[in-house]
């Protein structure tokens, strides 16, 4: 029913999995942000209606667990247990209906090729995702910040090579361990200063080995946190810097899916 009591037929949306709790914020964010697109989305098409939002399974799953079962990148087999950790449930998701699914979480995505393995419905890939995005606005540079598993990842590089960018991790130790101290900070709500660290890094790792100034991944779903105003947007500019927030762009191509554009 409308809101004016009249029948109004509603729009087709697919039916959301989202493999959650790796971490739990992640899966907060994707949720909400979802649910308000769509009510946006609705809203412009038909003011007078009730909003529809998609419906959405998530498989919550143990983040430590998770971690513990990370393996070494020279021996396939030793990742197998974090590969059907995350596999079994996207059949799980699969089983409650979901046409097409997605991990909230960027590490995952590192093991994306073996996970999906045997999983009948369609999973969105982060990379995918903001390898496309970096190159509509013609980037050929991508520094990737993140865990040291998402910063050093091949997959991650041979994603973005696909579009004809080259993209790595930072290649100074030291930058490496300020991103990811600065992650452990801003998991416990220490916003102080983020983005001017956050720039420092970048530019330690611009000048040491990039040919010019690239776009800067936030390959982390923490690391946006540390530009409150802009934390939701795909890509946005802060003190010269070009970002691009692996979240965002997800959720939009998540939405994007759902609605059939």
């Amino acid at each position: 029913m409308t809101r004016s009591g009249k029948e109004s037929e509603p729009v087709a949306m697919k039916k959301i999995g989202i493999v959650g709790g790796v971490a739990w914020r992640s899966t907060v964010d994707y949720y909400s942000e979802i649910c308000r697109r769509s009510e946006e989305w609705h809203c412009a098409r038909n003011p007078q209606a009730v909003p529809s939002t998609p419906e959405i399974s998530i498989e919550s799953l143990d983040l430590n667990k998770a971690v513990s079962y990370f393996g070494t990148d020279d021996d396939d087999e030793s990742w197998r247990q974090f590969d059907q950790y995350h596999r079994a449930a996207l059949k799980r998701l699969e089983a409650s209906g979901a046409e097409f699914a997605l991990i909230a979480s960027n590490s995952p995505h590192h093991r994306l090729a073996e996970i999906v393995r045997g999983v009948g419905i369609p999973v969105i890939s982060i990379l995918e995702a903001v390898a496309k995005q970096s190159a509509r606005f013609g980037a050929s540079e991508v520094l990737i910040l993140g865990t040291a598993l998402t910063m050093k990842s091949p997959a991650f590089r041979a994603g973005f090579a696909k579009y004809g960018i080259e993209a790595a991790g930072p290649h100074d130790e030291a930058a490496r361990t300020m991103a990811i101290e600065l992650i452990a900070e801003l998991q416990l709500g220490k916003l102080e200063k983020a983005a001017q660290r956050l720039g420092k890094i970048a530019r330690i790792s611009f000048a040491r080995q990039c040919k010019a100034q690239p776009v800067v991944c936030l390959a982390c779903i923490e690391l946006p946190l540390a530009f409150e105003t802009r934390k939701m947007l795909a890509t946005f500019e802060y003190d010269g810097i070009r970002y691009i927030n692996s979240t965002a762009v997800h959720i939009d191509a998540a939405f994007d899916f759902a609605v059939g554009r």
